[in-house]
């Protein structure tokens, strides 16, 4: 046991466990680390792990499972060769008993690995490909694709799981280019200042934020050569905490103006279609009553970068997943004969391990 006070902190839980395994041919072990050894630390005898412990970090989850992924083999194991290698662990296991919380961890791993793919089933295709997953069905171990791994996943997700995929800051961008192409643009601060709750972030706000982004750069590049005085460094910390908390604001209601497209999606029938085509050629009277923007208003915000279109398309694909799944619970198919799935500004296939068809 590698658990508690006793065994130390860090490192140095680690020679208990080595002495009690000794070879690994005399003996067998299980470690019991709640939380300890779980990064960094190679024990080439283990070659299972159970994961008992809620662990939301996909970094952390993996981490811990790639303890046991390390080598385990003997060289010139009958001493008369010695170029011949015996591998003692040629596979290893990761056992999760919440099988919604592993499948989870590994679709956002798989995701972020691959953050500019517009069809997250083609991301985590790329994953498994290296770690596969298997799943017991009552008799038998059966390997799940990544299609099956979305689907379980998604169906798990929790409403509030899903709304913070649309107040993620990943979903706009608020760079001193973007706010600089906004405020260049006259129809463009029109649009933003439509967007609910602008006005009371005070006249000007995004000339405000350039322009001491601009004189914290200055700063801190005369802070670099040493030549900053002890009244400049205060403006400088007075400054960078002002124009970040700036920069937030206009982030929230930026958001806050994303959040609203769910209510959208959830109103439209067009899954088939892209949320561009839906928002732009079929409804655009109702994605005005329920965003408070006009097409021409979203056209000219997507076409100046404010929405992150990578992060979108999966923010898309989630609610795709999560609504068809919901709908299959409780035994209705509203979509019959539906074969893709229209995300942002892109089409995938909805049959399991079909790339993406074509960017619209």
């Amino acid at each position: 046991m590698a658990a508690g006070a006793a065994a130390g902190v860090g490192l140095e839980a680690l020679p208990p466990v080595r002495k009690a395994i000794g070879s690994g041919f005399e003996s067998k072990t299980i470690t019991l680390s709640c939380g300890k050894l779980t990064t960094g630390v190679t024990v080439a005898q283990w070659s299972s792990i159970l994961m008992l412990r809620n662990l939301k970090s996909p970094e952390t989850y993996f981490q811990a499972a790639f303890r046991v992924q390390s080598p385990w083999s003997i060289k010139n194991p009958n001493g008369d060769n010695p170029n011949e290698e015996e591998i003692l662990k040629p596979v290893c296991f990761v056992f999760d008993f919440a099988p919604t919380r592993a499948l989870r961890q590994l679709s956002e791993y798989g995701v972020g690995l691959s953050p500019n793919e517009s069809n997250p089933e083609n991301a985590v295709k790329d994953l498994v490909a290296f770690l596969p997953v298997l799943a017991y069905d009552g008799a038998h171990m059966t390997q799940i694709d990544a299609g099956g791994i979305l689907d379980i996943a998604m169906a798990g997700t929790s409403a509030t799981l899903l709304a913070r995929k649309w107040e993620s800051a990943l979903l706009v961008n608020v760079d001193n280019g973007t706010l600089r192409r906004i405020l260049d643009n006259p129809d463009a601060m029109a649009a933003v200042e439509r967007i609910e709750g602008w006005r009371s972030l005070g006249d000007n706000i995004i000339e405000t934020i350039i322009n001491k982004s601009e004189k914290v750069k200055g700063l801190k590049n005369k802070a670099k050569e040493g030549k900053l005085s002890p009244k400049e460094k205060k403006e400088l910390s007075a400054e960078e905490k002002e124009y970040k908390s700036r920069r937030k604001l206009v982030q929230e209601k930026l958001i806050k103006f994303a959040t609203r497209i769910p209510a959208f999606m959830y109103l439209t029938d067009f899954r088939e279609n892209t949320l561009q085509d839906v928002i732009t050629k079929l409804e655009p009277e109702l994605f005005l009553t329920v965003t408070g923007l006009t097409v021409q208003d979203f056209h000219l915000l997507v076409r100046l970068k404010v929405f992150n279109t990578e992060q979108m398309n999966q923010a898309v694909f989630a609610f795709r997943r999560y609504e068809d799944a919901s709908l299959r619970y409780t035994g209705i198919d509203s979509h019959q004969g539906l074969t893709q799935y229209g995300l942002y500004d892109t089409v995938v296939a909805k049959e399991q391990g079909v790339a993406a068809l074509a960017a619209t």
